[in-house]
């Protein structure tokens, strides 16, 4: 009788213990989509990543150009020019960051107008 217990628990064990190795395999569509997505969010990141350190750098670039212009190395009409240049920039970075989070690209004109009714 002991060995007809210790056999149905070592059954058990071996049962539990390879599960795992008896799931369906995943099929080549499913395996492909989730190589899709993955890229598509890797690419993703890379895109934000790279569009935050260039508006870093932009931001950079304005403190010293700043900076300059208070230790006198840059006059008023130059810096002026350089300063809206720079800050159009940063401008046009910005806002990329922002069409990069909302796909939808700001087209709300239907919400607004469920609001003002």
């Amino acid at each position: 009788m002991a060995y007809v217990i210790v056999f149905v628990l070592l059954v058990g064990v071996v049962l539990v213990v390879t599960s795992p190795l008896r799931r369906p395999i995943v099929s080549a569509e499913v395996a492909a989509e989730h190589a899709r997505i993955s890229r598509e969010v890797e690419d993703y990141a890379a895109a934000e990543i790279d569009l935050e350190a260039a508006r870093d750098a932009k931001y950079r670039e304005i403190r010293d150009a700043e900076l300059d212009h208070q230790t006198g190395k840059l006059s008023d009409p130059d810096f002026q020019a350089i300063d809206s240049t720079l800050r159009a920039e940063a401008i046009e970075l910005l806002r990329q960051l922002d069409a990069l989070d909302d796909p939808t690209d700001g087209d709300d004109s239907d919400e607004d107008e469920e609001v003002a009714e």
